[in-house]
């Protein structure tokens, strides 16, 4: 089994990798090798298997076709530039996230001889748009209201068109907002949500953009993993022509995210958020959908949490050993 992942130096990328070369097998069938890309070179894990780690653009002209060269099996489509720098940047967002994505598509399709791998395109719930239901589901309208969103949609659109003309055999998942996000803030519109979790049980304050009443839907980046290695797995045959799902996770209100995080680490801790409103985030936030009925991709064997406490333990475990610094500085375990 060859794996390419694009993007591979992002966070969900690492991850991914790092389960992938655990795991030594993807489907049960052996890694034999791993070909990570990134605008950066990403790192290579320590494995017997054969790494290659490629920095390119992968919108430049012949990059996709040389990714494709070597007929990787399983090809995970990451690389993004996020919601707030997409919105910020028309031109960029237009070029990476739809231009990049066709590129990979079409070189793919141009390898022939029955080339046909599976891909796996992290979309997002970006691509919906208010007016919003209760709980939106997969028959929901997809009319997004940011650049970002729109450049999903139509990338959601391509995977399911390339896949139905038998180019490739595409599976896309629309990714809840991960969180809680290790490492230092990017410039995600949505970033807000990962650090008035992530600084405070750090001993760092973080600023809260957005009302307490703002609703958003979440899952952590360990469920992200799962998601991504049941999309390269999964039978294609029970998603029929709809090659694209919505994936499970917790809703909640940043109040409840709030309440969760007193509830783990106390008073203390949730001092260290403060509001400062931004006009700009909250315009974009309030285009967004709250709640999804994700029963679909349930049934299809995706899982994720079952409430933002756990998330905030996933958090603790996988990225701060298991501690949290409390009201005098010192570590406190949970």
């Amino acid at each position: 089994m060859h794996v390419l992942v694009i993007g591979a130096a992002g966070m969900v990328g690492r991850k991914f990798v790092q389960r992938l070369v655990a795991d030594g097998a993807l489907g049960g069938r052996p890694l034999a090798k791993l070909t990570l890309h990134d605008v950066v070179r990403p790192e290579a894990p320590a494995t017997a298997v054969p790494v290659e780690t490629v920095a390119s653009d992968v919108a430049d002209p012949g990059e996709a076709e040389r990714l494709v060269a070597g007929r990787p099996d399983v090809i995970l489509h990451l690389a993004a530039i996020v919601s707030g720098e997409a919105e910020a940047d028309f031109e960029k967002g237009y070029r990476i996230n739809l231009d990049g994505t066709r590129h990979l598509f079409e070189a793919i399709r141009r390898a022939g001889g029955g080339y046909a791998p599976r891909v796996v395109f992290t979309s997002s719930i970006a691509v919906f748009g208010a007016p919003f239901p209760e709980a939106i589901g997969d028959e929901f309208l997809s009319a997004p209201l940011t650049s970002y969103g729109t450049q999903k949609a139509i990338g959601e659109l391509l995977l399911s068109d390339y896949s139905r003309r038998g180019f490739l055999d595409g599976v896309g998942i629309r990714l809840p907002t991960i969180c809680v996000r290790p490492g230092r803030p990017n410039k995600a519109a949505s970033g807000f949500f990962s650090n008035i979790i992530r600084e405070p049980l750090a001993g760092h304050p973080a600023v809260l953009p957005v009302s307490e009443e703002v609703r958003h839907w979440h899952a952590s980046p360990r469920a992200a993993v799962g998601f991504l290695m049941r999309a390269a797995t999964i039978d294609t045959a029970l998603l029929g022509h709809r090659r694209n799902l919505s994936m499970p996770g917790v809703s909640v209100t940043v109040g409840d995210q709030i309440a969760a995080l007193r509830r783990i680490a106390g008073d203390a801790v949730v001092a260290r958020i403060r509001r400062e409103p931004d006009p700009a985030i909250v315009r974009i936030v309030d285009g967004w959908p709250r709640n999804f009925d994700a029963r679909r991709a349930r049934d299809l064997g995706f899982v994720a949490e079952d409430g933002f406490e756990a998330i905030i333990r996933v958090h603790v475990e996988d990225e701060l050993g298991g501690s949290f610094v409390g009201a005098d500085g010192a570590p406190v375990r949970i």
